[in-house]
């Protein structure tokens, strides 16, 4: 197999774990091709709620046709015994002769354990290609493990002059709907959407997944520390249908935290400090409850706390064509700032035009 083909076996693999991206964590999103003669006869990714994985799929798709063929897997094939056997033992069992890893698992069960399995069954084993386009994919994978917290996009909305909202508080709509429905999407790709208290008791949004014949909805997260939400909201009449998890002071109300978990609700106490959650907890602890990737839409003082605390991986912008002058309200809170040396740095990964809008991605530095 020549590299070019390898390359294009993988970037496949790298598409098929896609499809998982928002519907299968604490798992990764892994993508995996069986192809022998050139021929592609298994292709998988990770089902809903992690399992099977995406080696079982390929392998029960391809058959006795994986004898002798060359697997292209975008992580390491786990080596434990979990809720489903080892992909590493599946991968020997089927009698493939090649594997191809995009790169190596950094979970302590599986670091390089996986591939050792292989190569002590006699199959070649080839790491790393396509290894930075493999991390970047399972970039809320590897910070759960590795950092104890999902990786978080901030999703901000704005104006040219970046507010969100006139001094009235309209803001409906900034950006047109060609916008608005890719955000739809991009909740989709995420584990769950994540909102302040300010925004939940203005909009009363609901924080799914609309128009887009997906099923699947991601988990709805509010920070609010007293949990002064409104008990007739959307969020409230849905808590039962689609995953709610409220994260609060431990000295929140006690019949409130009651009355929501009654709602169906997952309550997260958290730390507070100068008058808000403890940013860094509040990961932590939803990286403790499973999840890997959170989309975070605001409002201003959640945005503005988890950029000060260095805790926001990208940045997604929508910046639309109209002015709201400096009486608007801005898309972020205060960051006590002195020194721009101090501002939270983050480099442009990509730009496009949404209809009438521009797309602009931003990566941290």
């Amino acid at each position: 197999m020549t590299l070019a083909a390898d390359t294009r076996f993988m970037a496949l693999a790298l598409s098929l774990g896609r499809r998982a991206e928002g519907a299968v964590w604490p798992n990764p999103a892994v993508g995996c091709l069986i192809v022998k003669n050139g021929r592609i006869v298994g292709r998988g990714w990770t089902q809903p709620s992690g399992r099977p994985h995406a080696e079982t799929v390929a392998l029960a798709q391809a058959g006795a046709l994986a004898k002798g063929a060359t697997a292209y897997v975008t992580l390491e094939p786990c080596a434990h015994t979990g809720k489903t056997p080892p992909c590493a033992q599946a991968l020997i069992d089927a009698d493939v002769a090649r594997v191809m890893v995009a790169c190596a698992d950094s979970d302590p069960r599986v670091s390089g354990q996986g591939v050792a399995m292989l190569q002590a069954a006699g199959i070649v084993v080839e790491v790393g290609l396509l290894e930075r386009e493999a991390r970047a994919a399972h970039i809320g994978f590897f910070s759960k493990v590795d950092l104890g917290r999902p990786m978080v996009t901030l999703k901000l909305a704005s104006s040219f002059d970046g507010r969100i909202a006139t001094a009235s508080g309209e803001s409906q709509w900034i950006t047109a709907a060609p916008a608005r429905r890719l955000v739809h999407f991009m909740r989709a790709q995420h584990d769950a959407v994540l909102v302040g208290g300010g925004t939940a008791r203005k909009d009363d949004p609901s924080l799914n997944v609309r128009d887009l014949g997906i099923s699947r909805q991601p988990a709805r997260i509010v920070v609010s520390r007293h949990l002064d939400l409104p008990l007739i909201s959307k969020l409230a009449q849905t808590a039962a249908d689609i995953p709610l998890i409220l994260c609060h002071t431990p000295s929140a109300d006690p019949q409130l935290v009651k009355t929501w978990q009654q709602l169906g609700a997952t309550m997260i106490p958290c730390a507070s400090h100068a008058g808000q959650l403890d940013p860094a907890e509040l990961l932590q602890k939803l990286g403790h409850h499973g999840l890997t990737r959170v989309f975070c839409e605001g409002g201003g003082g959640l945005a503005a706390s988890l950029l000060r605390a260095g805790l926001v991986d990208r940045l997604v912008g929508f910046t639309a064509g109209l002015v709201i002058g400096a009486d608007g309200l801005p898309s972020t809170g205060p960051l006590g700032l002195s020194r721009l040396g101090n501002a939270p740095r983050f480099q442009l990964q990509s730009t496009r035009a949404i209809g009438p809008d521009i797309l602009h991605i931003w990566d941290r530095t």
